[in-house]
Formats: C-alpha cells, sequence, structure tokens
C-alpha cells in the first residue's frame, strides 16, 4: 500500500473509530479551535508507518496516531504547546515581550497576538506566508539581547549547523530570557546521530526519521542543544498538565516542554 493510500485509510479508521466512540458520549478537545471532535487525524498513516528505525528506538515527538484536528487543522505539537504556555506562566511572559518565532505556526502566531507581545517577529529560512521574514536560524541578523522568548518548534532537526544556531539563540536572547526548543529525540539512542554523509532523502527519512531532517536527537539533546550557552528547564506533561487526558487532548505525554534560558547575569 503506497503512503498516500495508507495515509486515507488510516483518516478514515481514526474518523469512524471515533465517531463510534461520540456515539458512546466520548469526545476529544481541541484547545486551539476550541471544538470537540470525534479524533484526531493520524500522520501519513500514523505510527505504524513510521520507520522501523525509530518505532525501535522509541522516538519521542510528535504523536503520530492523534496529529491533526479534523475542524481547524492544529497539530499535536500546536496543542501541547498551548497547553503547557498556559498551565506553566509562559502565556503571561508574553505580554509586552519581545518574541522571535521560527517557522511559525498558524494557530500559534494567532494565539501570540492576543497576548499582545511588543514585538513579534516571525521568521522562516524559506518563507511561504505574507508577514514572515527570511532568516537563518544560523545567522540571526538582530544584536545581542534582542528578545525575550524565542520558540523554534521542531525547528533543529532541520538545521545544518546546530552549534551555530543556539550559539545565535542564546546571543539574541537577553539575560534571563527563555527559549522553547522542542524537537524530536530517541530514548534509544544514547548520543546524537549527526552525519553529513547522509544526503539522499530516503536515507533521512530512515535515519532520521523525515527526509527533511538533517540529525537525529538522543538522550544527550538538553546538552547537545545548551552547549552553547543555554540552560536546560524541562518540564514534563505528568509534573505541568496531570490534570490532561492526553488522549482526549490528542497529545504526547511523553514529550516535554523543552525549555532553556540564558543565564540572567
Amino acid at each position: 500500500m503506497n503512503r498516500r493510500l495508507l495515509g486515507w485509510w488510516a483518516s478514515a479508521r481514526a474518523m469512524g473509530v471515533g465517531g463510534a466512540r461520540a456515539l458512546l458520549g466520548v469526545w476529544h478537545h481541541c484547545v486551539v479551535c476550541g471544538h470537540r471532535v470525534p479524533a484526531f487525524l493520524p500522520w501519513r498513516g500514523g505510527s505504524a508507518a513510521a520507520p522501523p528505525l525509530m518505532r525501535a528506538l522509541h522516538m519521542v515527538g510528535s504523536d503520530l496516531d492523534h496529529f491533526a484536528c479534523p475542524r481547524c487543522g492544529a497539530n499535536d505539537r500546536d496543542r501541547h504547546l498551548r497547553l503547557y504556555f498556559e498551565r506553566c506562566g509562559i502565556a503571561e511572559r508574553l505580554s509586552g515581550a519581545r518574541i522571535l518565532h521560527f517557522a511559525p505556526e498558524a494557530p500559534l502566531m494567532a494565539w501570540i497576538a492576543t497576548m499582545q507581545p511588543a514585538l513579534h517577529v516571525l521568521a522562516d529560512l524559506y518563507p511561504a506566508r505574507q508577514g514572515i521574514q527570511r532568516i537563518n536560524l544560523e545567522a540571526i541578523p538582530f544584536k545581542n539581547g534582542t528578545f525575550d522568548v524565542v520558540i523554534a518548534n521542531h525547528v533543529l532537526e532541520h538545521v545544518g549547523d546546530l552549534d551555530s544556531a543556539t550559539s545565535e539563540i542564546a546571543r539574541v536572547l537577553a539575560p534571563g530570557g527563555i527559549a522553547i526548543l522542542q524537537t524530536p529525540w530517541c530514548r534509544g539512542l544514547a548520543a546524537t546521530l549527526d552525519d553529513p554523509g547522509v544526503q539522499s532523502s530516503d536515507a533521512r527519512l530512515q535515519l532520521y526519521g523525515q527526509e527533511d531532517h538533517v540529525r537525529l536527537f538522543g538522550r544527550d539533546v538538553y546538552a547537545r542543544i545548551g552547549k552553547s550557552g543555554l540552560n536546560a528547564l524541562p518540564m514534563s506533561h505528568a509534573a505541568v498538565l496531570s490534570g490532561i487526558d492526553p488522549d482526549l487532548y490528542g497529545v504526547n505525554p511523553e514529550e516535554d516542554l523543552m525549555l532553556f534560558a540564558r543565564a540572567a547575569n
């Protein structure tokens, strides 16, 4: 079965099972659009279609089986960050803050705007929408200490030079500033895999989990990201969102809030 057909089948199955559960009064809830839905749709056929190595190494990242909201399209990462931000006080910090937001997600962009930040720079190496500036994460064109918050949600697995990117994030953060740097990683991998010889899309899919990924983070993920001057302050779902049923809200309870901070010296 090709991937497109597998994806269609998995989505149809999810809606069928979800519809049957909804008839029994069991609904899911999207915190982004506020609607209840019968199911969240899988991504590319769900976890069963993921590369075998990702399953063998126990990748922690997107919930492939409960990915997209059928009403608004928001994915599990959008929903999880929204919950984390609201429950651990980050939402309040966004009010009046100077924010640099890489690969900005439409649902988060709109929500952050309601926080009335002092500055919200939308950035991407390849902008696909109006209002997004072409900015390379490895060479950010802003002065030291310009921002209070940097958001790069599932971006660092795409950048060529990780150390340059994290050094730039640390540089443009003001003392005491924070960075939210979500990325997939594997529990079964001790050290991050990053081989410049892996060039083909198929090889990257099999080794890194996606065709446009250039590394696979291991259990050293916080040390690897933090080595350039960022202090890791991760928060777990169990600690912050203990009252949130991950099945009903469509989030991965194994995914931490990958929070980092620049020292306030």
